[in-house]
């Protein structure tokens, strides 16, 4: 009996000892009521220990009363110890429930924190190989712009023939423009100019003019108020052409149509792009804009949306998307018209 209650004697000393630490230690970062919590609990533990060593005290010395004491204030640490444990049940509660879901989610939070670093390192790639598509993509480019001159400059040129080659010099420009900013989203040294968004949409329904031949659709293009935005030309273009090029593929039905839709709306243009196509998955909703993530299975490679989201938040615009499986989806941008330059970058200023 003796060793017995001296082992718990000293085992709820340390006990005691440890709580007590832990309360001094971690006073910063703990409410004051919760280390009086662990102060009191300590005590009731060192209280427990001291009648087990009046066991064995009161084994050849009858000092009861002194026993009888410590019971009282045992009894009295109980009651406080009980009484703030009920208390705080329900706080307790939700911590532990709260930790036992971190653990579940764990794991996926380590899936997706690897997908992450994957998409790094695709991206990383990518860049890299950007570069060299950029210089050996040049020079032809420049071969062409040459070509498209002499065809222009040529004596009894139609006029027709003259149209269209301007709209492929500019169209051959917009590339190189694309190739030499893919490398540069955060780091553009050239000047932004006034770009009118309805010649800009009707340049894209030019391009796509093929595609929406092909599939029988539509491109029904509507411009509401002066719709000119201050912003680098040939990535205003890229933009629509990404968007509306997606919207033609999510179309499968002949005879409908894509709709693009410019409204003014005071310092800000409001792009709409609307489709009555196969809509969007939620579970590929919210990775959308993300590098290499594709609405279109094999046949995408993840980069459209991607920069068209790089181009816009460079111009400080935003964009929303709203899909209906089945339905179709409608992209929104809000494009604000004018911006000033300021610490290399370009911020919006009042229209």
């Amino acid at each position: 009996m003796v060793a017995t209650n001296t082992i718990t004697f000293l085992s709820y000393s340390s006990i005691c000892v440890t709580l007590l630490f832990l309360a001094r230690r971690t006073g910063r970062v703990i409410a004051r009521d919760w280390t009086f919590f662990a102060i009191g609990f300590a005590l009731f533990i060192v209280a427990c220990g001291s009648t087990h060593l009046l066991e064995v005290v009161t084994t050849w010395i009858p000092v009861f009363w002194i026993d009888a004491a410590t019971n009282v204030v045992t009894a009295a640490l109980s009651a406080y110890v009980a009484i703030q444990l009920i208390r705080r049940a329900r706080v307790i509660a939700f911590g532990m429930n709260d930790y036992a879901a971190r653990l579940a989610n764990a794991e996926n939070e380590k899936h997706q924190m690897e997908e992450s670093l994957l998409a790094a390192s695709t991206l990383e790639d990518w860049s890299r190989m950007s570069a060299v598509v950029t210089h050996e993509i040049a020079n032809p480019l420049e071969a062409i712009h040459n070509l498209l001159y002499l065809i222009r400059t040529q004596d009894n040129v139609s006029p027709d023939i003259v149209r269209l080659a301007s709209t492929a010099d500019q169209e051959a420009s917009r590339v190189l423009t694309i190739s030499r900013s893919t490398l540069s989203f955060f780091r553009q040294s050239y000047e932004p100019e006034w770009v009118d968004l309805h010649a800009a949409a009707e340049s894209v329904r030019l391009v796509l003019d093929s595609v929406l031949e092909r599939q029988k659709i539509q491109l029904v293009i509507a411009a509401e108020g002066d719709v000119t935005i201050e912003a680098l030309a040939g990535e205003t273009r890229q933009v629509l052409l990404n968007l509306v090029r997606n919207a033609c593929d999510a179309t499968q039905t002949p005879g409908s149509a894509v709709t693009l839709t410019l409204i003014r709306r005071g310092g800000v243009v409001e792009i709409a792009v609307a489709d009555h196509g196969i809509g969007i998955q939620p579970q590929l909703l919210a990775h959308l804009f993300e590098f290499g993530r594709s609405t279109k299975g094999d046949r995408g490679n993840g980069m459209g949306l991607w920069t068209v989201k790089h181009i816009l938040d460079r111009h400080r615009a935003s964009i929303d998307v709203q899909s209906t499986p089945g339905k179709g989806t409608t992209f929104t941008i809000q494009w604000p018209r004018a911006y000033r330059k300021h610490s290399g970058r370009f911020l919006a200023a009042s229209a």
